[in-house]
């Protein structure tokens, strides 16, 4: 068969010179300057904030750690909007011992047009992680928008004991250099692409280029999906039968019986999908709504959970809420369809409260915890409103015999759950209690005796019940929070969490819980906007499956011997590296939300599928699909996968320096923000291949860029 050839777009991009279409004429949010004093390595620090407003105060050279002691500093060269207040900054102190510590902002002041004071305290604003500690000097440095300031020292108790590290230039092209003005904002774009899609590719690197984000995510949210029809598989009895056991038929049984079908089409799609945006939200969606083949037995049963959720990803989340409630594939993973009015259930009650909509603890606009009297969180429930919203959700069960998709002797998971009458509870409810919440309590249905009465009063406490939950205020900086963790970074500002939940919440003229809204207001914000991040905190790991998918769209993915598509028969790699797709080991996702990167308080969820054993399988993987492929298995009908790096031969060839290669590579895969350090050891390793074997050159040099830390963290 004749192999797929790819037209080198790079080269058209390098010496293009048109600007393209843009949403913005400068979407990069500029670096935060701190203030020194008259040290110039020491920052300024001033008296209390009264003080500095009143009067101009001595200059502050060391200070103790203190909850009681506010100072202000002063930084220049950024314009916050009128609705970023003081959690739009950050303040970070690293100390001698390593660890650093985010300290409490608690205003921040306009001076000039590009010029703030920020009053803040030394002390962690956690909390909860330790504080720090008066033993000289330690180096600060504040973040904004996901980049970082300058460091300069504070005088802790003392002074001394500390010197400022030098900071590595970054290397490539700049969206500031005249010659290259064909690439401006191309670090943006391929941000864009890694957080909107599945990964940057030449295709949608062009589209993004003349069209601009906001047309994009308009076409993207009437494109059809999906591109490759989902897998059909019937539903099966509970019990494989014998024509269909995974001893004599293991064909039949892994079509059935596992999660493998769903796998290969979500790959498929992710790899060569138009409809790039629904799967990726369908996807941090499937991370939120967790189900899990472990116990959701069928592929057929996993696929129409799917469904729900791809469905809702561009409509409203009550809906979702309402389909995943009644979804068989959820009713039977979290024990609802066994819930009846003699024996409540609560698994599901407890997980649509904590983890699908409001969380443990009741939340400020920006998403931090509000405490009470005595410091500590106000949670959102107790164990008594489990047990009201429990009789909620009784009686629901399986659509076996009058559906669509019923037959005889089949569970039905494909058709929503139907109630059994018989079962459901029909004493009063009382449910959250919060300012304006609708339908607190849900009345009795006295003398209901007739089944379709019955029907009606558990239809419609059904939906009181997810109004009321739907109607908290957790819930725009809640959800807001978890998608912004899922596709742009793990640990976002209170501020940008803010403007995410208060459209979500409906508080910007969008409807409450529309998913369009919510997802513009993700992508396009200016802390997920810019060519460059440079807050050390800023990103997210890139998880096993974006791992895979990103470097598949970059180099496009094949099957092995580069004549087709992929099969997308790559879970079982993404699962040696902690995530096998579809297959979560709990309700609690993959990875906590909350997860801190241990001995730090760094906020990294993906971090914790990170250990010894996957980071050294990450590698070995990342080298056998660079270097090799994947191969093919002629006993599954599986036709491997490799990645084609035809598009940076012309490069390859035509330098025997090996710059040009590395600059390309460069812009695709860093943003165009590799480090010199980093580009000076694998040029050096890029001109150790002979210049005879450039392709070899081009695995080496990706191979080298793919498992730096550089670019295992998407930022």
């Amino acid at each position: 068969m004749k192999k797929i050839v790819y037209l080198p777009c790079l080269i058209l991009l390098l010496v293009s010179i048109a600007v393209g279409a843009q949403d913005d004429p400068n979407p990069n949010s500029p670096s935060p300057v701190l203030v020194a004093g008259s040290e110039s390595d020491r920052i300024l620090l001033r008296g209390t904030a009264s003080a500095f407003r009143q009067q101009p105060s001595r200059e502050l050279r060391v200070l103790y750690p203190s909850p009681n002691e506010w100072v202000t500093a002063i930084i220049r060269d950024i314009q916050p909007l009128e609705s970023e207040g003081a959690n739009s900054i950050r303040i970070f102190v690293k100390q001698r011992s390593g660890k650093t510590f985010e300290l409490d902002v608690r205003e921040l002041k306009r001076l000039a047009k590009d010029e703030v004071a920020v009053t803040f305290r030394v002390f962690d604003r956690s909390g909860f992680r330790g504080q720090p500690v008066a033993d000289g000097d330690s180096l600060i440095y504040v973040s904004w928008r996901g980049n970082s300031s300058n460091m300069l020292k504070i005088g802790l108790g003392s002074t001394g004991g500390i010197e400022i590290p030098k900071t590595a230039e970054p290397a490539g092209i700049r969206s500031s250099d005249p010659e290259y003005v064909g690439y401006h904002f191309a670090g943006d774009r391929v941000r864009f692409a890694e957080q909107a899609a599945f990964g940057p590719s030449p295709m949608l690197d062009m589209r993004l280029r003349r069209t601009g984000l906001r047309t994009w995510l308009a076409e993207q949210f009437d494109a059809p999906y999906p591109t490759f029809a989902y897998p059909d598989p019937p539903q099966s009895p509970t019990n494989p039968p014998m024509d269909c056991s995974l001893t004599t038929f293991p064909a039949c049984y892994r079509e059935r019986y596992t999660m493998i079908p769903l796998q290969k089409w979500f790959f498929t799609e992710a790899f060569y999908g138009e409809a790039q945006l629904r799967h990726r939200t369908a996807w941090s969606l499937s991370q939120i709504w967790v189900t899990s083949g472990l116990t959701v037995q069928q592929s057929s049963h996993a696929i129409a959970y799917h469904k729900v959720l791809s469905r809702n990803a561009f409509g409203n989340y009550r809906q979702l809420m309402y389909d995943m409630t009644l979804n068989p594939a959820m009713g039977h993973y979290l024990d609802m369809v066994r819930s009846t009015r003699t024996n409540p259930n609560e698994n599901y009650p407890r997980e649509i409260l904590q983890l699908f909509s409001i969380g443990l603890y009741e939340l400020n606009p920006d998403g931090t915890l509000q405490l009470d009297q005595n410091g500590q969180p106000i949670p959102t429930y107790d164990q008594e409103t489990v047990n009201q919203f429990t009789k909620v959700f009784t009686g629901w069960t399986y659509c076996n015999i009058t559906c669509q998709n019923s037959s005889p002797g089949i569970v039905n998971y494909k058709d929503p759950m139907i109630l059994n009458p018989a079962n459901h509870d029909l004493s009063a409810k009382t449910l959250l209690q919060y300012p304006g919440a609708p339908n607190p309590v849900i009345p009795a249905c006295t003398n209901c005796t007739d089944p379709d009465q019955i029907r009606n009063y558990a239809e419609q406490s059904l939906n009181m019940a997810l109004d009321n939950i739907f109607n908290h205020p957790n819930l725009g900086p809640f959800i807001g929070k978890l998608m912004i963790q899922q596709m742009v970074t793990g640990d976002p500002s209170p501020a940008y969490v803010q403007r995410v939940g208060a459209v979500f919440n409906g508080e910007t003229g969008s409807p409450r819980g529309d998913m369009k809204a919510l997802l513009r207001a993700i992508l396009l914000d200016p802390e997920a906007r810019g060519d460059a991040k440079t807050d050390p905190r800023y990103g997210k790991l890139r998880e096993p499956v974006q791992l895979i998918t990103n470097l598949a769209r970059i180099f496009p993915a094949v099957d092995f011997n580069g004549e087709n598509r992929s099969d997308g028969a790559l879970a079982s790699y993404a699962n040696l590296m902690g995530q096998n797709p579809f297959n979560s080991p709990t309700v609690f996702n993959y990875y906590s939300p909350d997860y801190n990167v241990p001995g730090t308080s760094i906020l990294a969820p993906e971090f914790e599928l990170l250990n010894t054993n996957t980071s050294t399988r990450r590698t070995n993987f990342l080298h056998t699909l660079i270097f090799d492929g994947l191969t093919a298995n002629a006993t599954d009908s599986l036709r491997g996968t490799s990645l084609t790096f035809s598009e940076f031969l012309p490069l390859a060839e035509a330098d025997p320096t090996g710059t040009l290669l590395l600059d390309g590579l460069n812009a695709r895969m860093m943003h165009g923000w590799m480090s010199l350090a980093q580009r000076d050891i694998i040029l050096q390793a890029v001109t150790a291949v002979p210049a005879s074997n450039p392709m070899l050159r081009i695995k080496t040099a990706v191979y080298l860029i793919a498992v730096s830390s550089a670019y295992q963290i998407q930022r």
